[in-house]
């Protein structure tokens, strides 16, 4: 089963137009000489980051892109035509890799990064420039190199400075709701998000930050159990993780305190410098208890799954706590960046 955030395309430079083989006849000219002009260079073709594309699901519709191919040459020495070169919009963070070779060709981290993956052929020359002192009319031209073709793998990393993570049905997809403008599908049952999705969230005009909602966990995603490895590719480009547990008994497939090492079992199966990234608790449906037992049930939770890091009670449903939790991450965000 393919995973959205992944692609396979072919890219085709353009063919170099080919050398002409001229010669100059004007009135009372009678030896004019060689005056074939060269080919045109082919296009190249570029991948560009643009910030406005989230998804690589364009790349399963429109899977071939080419560059033009140059012009060929003319007599008087006139030079054929470049092709055009042709520039591909990819969603930042798109890892690029020559399915061929293996071989990674960048990474287009940031908006506005460019990276050419074809090159386009070199134009052919000419009979003039084979004019010598002793071929004084040559007829020799050559062809247009072709343009290099490659069959690309594009992988996407989403950029975003905060990850939702948890157990399906934890409440990443409500709470996303409730810290920005996102609207991910969300209802009572497992599995709901079945791709990322991005939220900004902003605490003031100028103060903000992006959010992804990563598919829930299950018991050995990084071994791959239910598309996990994929899902947590995500993470890698994350600043803080935010784990949302239900700290309330709805239903949920494992006690809270067991959900917290669940998720922290996998994190560090996956990748060490994943589990070492800054994680918060986000202790989730608290509107499913009393309002007087709320400190209680954070507290227990804590010391029952022995975590030593931030902490907050909250309900995504009704956003109690989510305003609290959003000006503490944007202030975390800042610290980290001004220590950078």
């Amino acid at each position: 089963m393919k995973f959205v955030d992944e692609a396979t395309v072919r890219v085709e430079a353009g063919c170099g137009g080919n050398g002409c083989a001229s010669f100059r006849r004007e009135k009372f000219v009678p030896r004019g000489g060689p005056d074939g002009g060269d080919g045109g260079h082919g296009g190249s073709v570029y991948l560009i980051a643009e910030s406005g594309i989230n998804t690589l699901a364009e790349f399963r519709v429109q899977r071939r892109f080419a560059a033009g191919n140059g012009r060929g040459g003319a007599g008087r020495q006139r030079t054929g035509a470049s092709g055009e070169d042709l520039y591909v919009p990819v969603p930042a963070g798109t890892v690029v890799s020559d399915i061929d070779t293996e071989e990674v060709l960048g990474d287009l981290a940031a908006p506005g990064q460019t990276l050419k993956v074809a090159q386009g052929g070199r134009g052919g020359l000419g009979n003039s420039r084979f004019k010598s002192s002793v071929n004084r009319a040559p007829r020799k031209f050559t062809t247009g190199d072709p343009g290099e073709k490659r069959r690309l793998a594009l992988e996407l990393k989403l950029l975003a400075d905060v990850g939702l993570v948890g157990l399906p049905n934890a409440g990443k997809s409500t709470l996303l709701r409730a810290l920005s403008a996102a609207r991910p599908k969300v209802a009572d049952y497992p599995f709901t998000t079945l791709h990322p999705h991005l939220g900004v969230v902003r605490i003031e005009t100028d103060r903000s930050f992006v959010v992804a909602d990563i598919p829930g966990l299950i018991e050995g995603a990084a071994r791959g159990a239910g598309l996990g490895i994929q899902f947590l590719r995500h993470l890698q480009r994350t600043r803080l993780l935010v784990h949302v547990v239900e700290v309330a008994d709805s239903g949920a497939a494992m006690p809270p305190e067991e959900a917290v090492r669940t998720i922290d079992s996998e994190l560090r199966t996956y990748s060490d410098g994943l589990s070492a990234r800054p994680r918060w608790l986000a202790l989730n449906k608290l509107d499913l208890l009393p309002r007087d037992q709320w400190d209680d049930a954070v507290d227990s939770l804590v010391k029952a799954s022995d975590w030593n890091g931030p902490a907050f009670g909250i309900s995504a449903a009704t956003g109690e706590g989510a305003g609290a939790l959003a000006r503490s991450v944007m202030d975390y965000l800042e610290r980290a960046s001004a220590h950078a």
